[in-house]
């Protein structure tokens, strides 16, 4: 019986861990796009913070879309400390729900001069089911 209360709580605790989280972490898609895109990730800067992904003319910030607000100060305050230009990934897990915050970004990165890509779950070759998540 114990047994089986255990099993019970360790599939309730992860399918809850998967439905409130986002269908794969951040990382994933850093990964993905920073490789396709011949960059360098977690770049490590001399006060200790990382940059998600730098390459030969950016650095980049990738955040979920609902974290827009974030990615642009990380940007921008990369972009100050390598000399290179500000990026932001934006990852789009689902279109219609992310559309404003993508929007939302474009506005700012258009007047602060800042690069703008997006990447969805489509874009990646592999998948990790979220059961298999660590």
């Amino acid at each position: 019986m114990k047994k089986k209360l255990a099993v019970l709580l360790f599939l309730v605790f992860f399918a809850q861990n998967c439905t409130a989280s986002h269908l794969y972490h951040e990382k994933d898609y850093q990964n993905k796009w920073c490789k396709d895109n011949r960059g360098i990730t977690e770049y490590v800067l001399n006060d200790k913070t990382r940059v998600d992904c730098i390459t030969k003319n950016y650095a980049i910030e990738f955040d979920f879309a609902d974290k827009w607000a974030e990615s642009i100060g990380q940007s921008l305050y990369y972009s100050l400390c390598t000399n290179k230009k500000a990026g932001v990934v934006l990852i789009i897990e689902n279109e219609q729900r992310d559309l404003k915050y993508l929007l939302r970004l474009k506005e700012v990165a258009k007047k602060y001069n800042i690069q703008v890509w997006t990447i969805t779950p489509q874009n990646l070759l592999y998948s990790i089911p979220c059961s298999n998540q660590k």
